[in-house]
């Protein structure tokens, strides 16, 4: 199962693509995977999908930490926020499809699905698009119901899970299934991506033995010396505090 992988650990993940620590280049936008192309990165990316079918890679359900405007992203259309700015800069928030020409196959890509609308609804609008798409890919989700989506209607597609120790979650029940093994069977998943914060953890070693595990994210060099002693790869962001580029 790990040797499937190869593409995911050919280099570290770029988390929202390679973002600037000053906010000149703000994450999940063209910029930022721009530079991640560059670099030769993986790029992890987010997708919404908006009121009138659009697709776009951003990460928050709300615009407001992003954009300044408070509003669910689910509830606009793409005319009300083409023209919004990222965090005072000239980027903005960009179509997956434009996004998708843009990398264009250079480096691997781990899409992540977010879930405010119901189950389906995004994953197929995304898959639409993705059909076509000639580069690697990975998907991957915190809602078990997204990956089971994709595990009946594209077994063939690599698909992941978003874990961690679930710590804030309140309810015993939820956390425990959350965690479980047992999930990890009924998903089928190819690849775990874990929070780094909740390792060492048992029930990820042994998923290890035969799968690839990411460590998500890493933003300093103690959590990267961390992330490598239980992980396959990490996910990262601030490179420029931990990593010395060639």
């Amino acid at each position: 199962m790990k040797s499937d992988l190869n593409f995911l650990l050919s280099n570290l993940i770029a988390h929202r693509g390679y973002h600037s620590l000053n906010k000149s280049v703000t994450e999940n936008s063209f910029p930022a995977f721009m530079l991640a192309i560059e670099k030769g990165y993986i790029i992890e990316l987010d997708l919404h999908i908006l009121k009138d079918g659009n697709v776009v890679v951003f990460h928050d359900d709300n615009l407001n930490r992003m954009t300044g405007v408070d509003k669910n992203i689910k509830d606009t259309v793409y005319s009300d926020i083409k023209n919004l700015r990222l965090q005072n800069t000239n980027n903005y928030i960009p179509l997956f499809k434009d996004v998708l020409d843009l990398i264009n196959g250079r480096v691997p890509i781990i899409v992540e699905f977010k879930y405010d609308v119901k189950v389906g609804l995004l994953e197929k609008a995304a898959m639409d698009i993705l059909k076509d798409y000639n580069g690697e890919f990975v998907v991957k989700s915190f809602s078990p119901l997204s990956v089971l989506w994709f595990k009946k209607h594209y077994p063939n597609v690599i698909r992941g899970f978003l874990s961690s120790g679930f710590n804030q979650e309140k309810c015993f029940i939820k956390k425990l299934f959350l965690k479980s093994s047992f999930l990890f069977r009924l998903m089928d998943i190819n690849f775990l991506s874990y929070d780094i914060n909740s390792l060492p953890d048992k029930k990820v070693e042994e998923f290890r033995k035969s799968h690839v595990v990411l460590g998500w994210t890493v933003r300093n060099k103690k959590d990267f010396d961390k992330g490598k002693l239980y992980c396959d790869n990490l996910i990262c962001e601030n490179f420029e505090t931990f990593v010395v580029d060639k």
